[in-house]
């Protein structure tokens, strides 16, 4: 619709504004105004007014005379605003009614709250700054003199409406957004600087940034806002804010009282946009204050359990931990008597959900203040006549404590037993399942013991299995399956033949849940000691193929798991050619998910049985369905590579007539255009290598590693990983002279690959290179190998693990093949560099030449380093040390005098981390020369270490303690007694702390050795060492 057009002077129903006597309102302008010049200002809106009628007038008469002309207007598109599309309500403003045009016009759109015309021009009134502008902090000052404002007609602020094409975010410039900003501040008068504050919190601590006079507030409100500030400083405080807070609610929390404390705690637990972090703060609160306020928290308990019971079925296994906590420390606080009365209406609640939760406190309540307490308790209600939904809860909370509490019900099993027994005959279905189903729980947690304990029960639980169906009879059935592994072989054995006549019968039944309970029984019997393996093949096995073995079941992922774990189990009675032999054939089904349930499945059964019983007929079989579901996967998958490399391992030099056929396979997919079939197909090679090399299959696997040399330059990197990994076994099962190719043509075709920062192509050409090094490192040159040195240090800087770990053994091998010298100045220039990692990799790397090429041929260039005046490289020499003496172990005792010197200047050095770093080289020192004489210069080091003792840093006092323990069993415990003796009553707690540590240690390991060397103590109580002892 366009906008409304301009009132016309002839129109006698229209009055002007000179008819109403109406004059504009001056809009007060903050920068405009001047005080003293009022008149001006008039004057000016007069102006602009009668600007804006003349230009309104003049466009009103040109329109008239145009359409007195006769001349057809042609329209515009731009005469006519554009037709929003039909939106949501929620994205458009609210219509106004078609009557009130004039309003429309007048009216500008308001978006949140401010004038969209407003904001883009400036025209803003006192009220609205007033509103933007936070009241602090700012000074209305005066225009500056000669200043006039610059004047815009009012029509010109009219902008066209932009079309909108669905939901935008409008920028957050609107005044609500300032008030929302002052809302929510981080700096909360009386609390500090917080971490954050939500809009959230405004509901709850509000009133601490209403600005009231704290003067003027009563003793009750002022302990509110106390309490409200110490709540939100550990809710959204600093760690160190958060510390003190906790500590001040805590001792404070019997003189604010419970009403206090709990009218704020538990709403805002209540509260839904609670972060887990939040919540966990606020139950830590809750379970401090119940600790101090105990019998107090009594007329809370309601309101307490109201907020916490819904914890206790969270998805989150934190948020039920502390549920637990807390309804643990309210039942200590409140006693179990007001607990139960508490509670009490609620077990027979008409809710479900109310039954449940509170089942799950009750089970809490018992694990805290023990089952024997509860016991008479829970015997009245699963009794009660009244109400069959307290009888259910009873049951309930009984199965609930089994869960919980585990095997710690076993010495209450005949009791608990004795509660639910009679409700397995119940009138009521639910109660005889929750019942079935307690019973189950119960024999799960005492297994393998407690059957005496259910004799009373095996009756009705065998008249049940046949009397009822459907979730009824799966409950029974279930319990049966937890009963049974309990008895005694024969018994087993009989109970057995009789439940699974209703087993069998259920097999065909079409409930998911049900089959999924009868998958469980049956391999809870198979896997039971007096179920013997003739009656599992004649009775058991075929109607279990029948009724499991189907396409169905492969697409059905909760029982795929259970047919596949039931039927391994069965297989560990009836053996391996029983089940492979009905298997076989699914092998070659047409279903693929089909197949790979059935690779699975033999997988599982011939890795934990062997191979041994299957026939040669069968083992034709195997291989043919093996391989026929290999080439013809769709999606590739683990399962296939770990079943096909399982059979072919189990099979041994059984395989050798079939190797060609899979060779060939291997082979032909190495060549195909999916890179994970190439990778799966590099991967089977380092699976079945060995095999290949046992049956004496030499040609093909020189054939295989050829192929695999010529596709190193596979572009995809987990499939040249995979090929590496291949070459690798091929490498280390045919050996370094029979390799094909040579190695001196492998070699220099990985050197650039190690270049590759892939984890996986890292890993296994720095484990291949190292193989070389070890076995073959005479058929490459010196030089290659010192290119190989230099691409290896980058590898000291990789995440993972096993990359460092292979290059530093790596460094090991070629030091040995090309000598230590050229391999260690390379190492010890990487000692300069400024990653920590890389040093620490590089000290490894050092200590690992040092153990493979002998200790003398590396500590005098490392000494030598130590010379440098840097902090890094001395750092990493002393790291080197470390290593190196820790590898070398009883050969240090050569070099114990030659290091003394360096370790001396680095124990007394100015530096935390040289002291620190220098007594773990001490320490590994003094294990290695344990009894081999070398007690002199001990002695030395532990005058070094003694005044470290008194170290603040935890890594520092850590190492130094540990360095005077290895002297300690170095020397004997009685000369470093001597040391400690002057220490441990020192008057100050700080001196004591660490000769007390030291003490402990030594009465822990050495407290025989310690009797000689105890200070004697004469009858007046005076300490007194002689000489001889001194000396001693």
């Amino acid at each position: 619709m366009a906008p409304p057009s301009v009132k016309q002077e002839d129109d006698p129903e229209i009055k002007t504004e000179a008819d109403l006597d109406l004059k504009p309102r001056a809009r007060k302008r903050r920068w405009d105004v001047v005080a003293t010049n009022a008149d001006v200002e008039a004057k000016a809106e007069k102006e602009e007014d009668l600007e804006e009628d003349l230009e309104q007038k003049l466009e009103q008469k040109l329109e008239n005379d145009f359409e007195s002309s006769g001349i057809k207007k042609k329209r515009s598109r731009w005469d006519e605003p554009v037709a929003a599309p039909r939106k949501s309500r929620w994205d458009q403003a609210p219509a106004l009614d078609s009557g009130s045009t004039t309003t429309a016009a007048a009216a500008p759109q308001m978006i949140n709250g401010a004038a969209p015309e407003l904001l883009s021009t400036g025209f803003i009134s006192d009220e609205d700054l007033d509103r933007l502008l936070p009241s602090e902090g700012y000074e209305i000052l005066d225009p500056p003199s000669g200043y006039t404002p610059i004047r815009i007609p009012a029509r010109k602020l009219q902008s066209t409406p932009a079309q909108t094409n669905g939901f935008s975010i409008l920028e957050d410039t609107t005044a609500n957004s300032y008030k929302l900003a002052k809302q929510l501040p981080t700096d909360i008068p009386g609390v500090g600087e917080l971490q954050f504050f939500k809009e959230d919190d405004m509901k709850y601590f509000g009133k601490l940034v209403d600005g009231k006079n704290e003067e003027d507030l009563s003793v009750e409100d002022l302990k509110e806002r106390k309490i409200m500030r110490l709540l939100l400083k550990i809710k959204n405080g600093t760690p160190p804010m958060r510390k003190g807070a906790l500590r001040q609610i805590t001792d404070n929390a019997r003189a604010f009282g419970a009403q206090a404390l709990f009218n704020q705690i538990l709403p805002l637990l209540m509260e839904r946009t609670l972060e887990d972090q939040e919540r966990h703060l606020l139950v830590k609160v809750i379970d401090r204050v119940l600790y101090k306020l105990d019998d107090l928290v009594r007329p809370f308990t309601h309101k307490i359990l109201v907020v916490i019971e819904p914890l206790l079925i969270d998805e989150d296994y934190y948020a039920r931990v502390e549920g637990r906590e807390i309804i643990a420390n309210l039942a200590k606080a409140a006693g179990l008597a007001h607990m139960i009365a508490t509670m009490r209406p609620d077990i027979d609640n008409a809710d479900e959900f109310v039954r449940n939760t509170t089942a799950r406190a009750f089970a809490v309540v018992a694990s805290a203040l023990g089952i024997p307490a509860l016991l008479p308790f829970l015997k009245a209600v699963c009794g009660s006549k009244k109400s069959w939904q307290a009888r259910h809860t009873g049951v309930k909370i009984i199965q609930q404590i089994a869960v919980l509490m585990g095997c710690a019900v076993l010495p209450h099993l005949k009791g608990l037993v004795d509660c639910v027994g009679p409700c397995l005959t119940d009138e009521q279905a639910k109660v005889r399942t929750v019942t079935s189903l307690s019973l189950g729980a119960l024999a799960e947690a005492a297994a393998p013991y407690g059957i005496e304990s259910f004799d009373s029960v095996l009756e009705p639980l065998w008249l049940g299995i046949r009397r009822h169906r459907g979730r009824g009879l799966a409950a029974f059935l279930k319990c049966i399956g937890f009963i049974i592994p309990l008895m005694d072989p024969e018994y087993a054995n009989y109970y057995t033949k009789e439940v699974m006549l209703i087993l069998i019968r259920e097999f065909s039944s079409p409930d998911d849940e049900m089959k999924k309970i009868v998958l469980r029984v049956v391999q809870q019997c198979a896997g039971t000691e007096g179920v013997t393996a003739q009656y599992l093949r004649e009775e058991v096995i075929p109607p279990f193929f029948k009724g499991f073995w189907v396409r169905r079941m492969a697409l059905d992922r909760r029982n795929y798991r259970q047919v596949v774990d039931t039927t391994v189990e069965l297989s560990q009675k009836v053996g391996v050619a029983e089940i492979v032999e009905r298997i076989v054939n699914v092998l070659k089904d047409e279903s693929e998910a089909y197949r790979k349930m059935g690779v699975e499945t033999i997988e599982k059964v011939i890795a934990s049985l062997g191979a041994d019983d299957i026939s040669e007929r069968l083992e034709e079989r195997l291989i043919d369905g093996i391989l026929f579901t290999y080439q013809e996967q769709k999606s590739e998958d683990q399962i296939l590579l770990n079943g096909f490399g399982t059979v072919v391992n189990a099979l041994g030099l059984r395989t050798k007539p079939y190797l060609p056929q899979i060779i060939s396979t291997i082979l032909f997919r190495l060549n195909d255009p999916s890179p994970t079939i190439r990778q799966q197909s590099a991967d089977l090679v380092s699976r079945i290598a060995a095999v290949v090399k046992n049956c004496g299959e030499d040609t093909l696997l020189s054939k295989v590693s050829v192929v695999l040399y010529e596709y190193l330059g596979e572009e995809y990197p987990e499939v040249l990983g995979s090929i590496l990994g291949g070459l690798r076994s091929i490498v280390t099962v045919v050996g370094i002279s029979e390799m094909q190719p040579p190695i001196r043509d492998l070699l220099p075709r990985l050197t650039p690959i190690l270049r590759n920062r892939h984890e996986k192509v890292q890993e296994n050409t720095i484990d291949l290179v190292g193989r070389i090094a070890d076995r073959g490192a005479e058929y490459v040159s010196a030089r290659e190998w010192m290119r190989i040195c230099f691409e290896l240090l980058d590898m000291l800087k990789a995440h993972k693990k096993g990359i460092r770990r292979a290059a530093n053994n790596t460094f090991g091998y070629i030091a040995k093949a090309i000598g230590p010298q050229d391999v260690l100045v390379t190492l010890l220039n990487n000692l300069r560099v400024q990653e920590r990692q890389s040093r620490v990799c590089t000290a490894v790397a050092i200590g690992i030449v040092a153990e493979t090429c002998a200790p003398f041929t590396v500590l005098p260039a490392l000494m030598n380093e130590y010379r440098v005046p840097e902090l890094n490289v001395q750092n990493g020499v002393l790291k080197s040390l470390s290593f190196l003496f820790e590898y070398i172990g009883e050969m240090a005792k050569d070099y114990v005098y030659a290091v003394s010197p360096l370790l001396e200047d680095a124990l007394m050095d100015r530096d935390q981390v040289h002291r620190q770093t220098a007594a773990t080289v001490v320490k590994h020192l003094a294990l290695g020369c344990v009894g081999l004489g070398c007690e002199d210069t001990m002695m030395h080091m532990l005058n070094l270490l003694m005044p470290n003792v008194f170290e603040t840093s935890p890594h520092v006092i850590d190492r130094i303690i540990d360095a005077i323990e290895a002297v300690r069993n170095c020397l004997g415990v009685g000369i470093v007694m001597n040391y400690v003796w002057a220490g441990l009553f020192h008057p100050a707690r700080k001196v004591r702390q660490p000769y007390w540590r030291l003490y402990n240690s030594a009465y822990v390991q050495s407290a025989d050795a310690m009797v000689p060397y105890y200070p004697v103590l004469e009858d007046d109580d005076e300490y007194r060492r002689d000489e001889l002892d001194v000396w001693l």
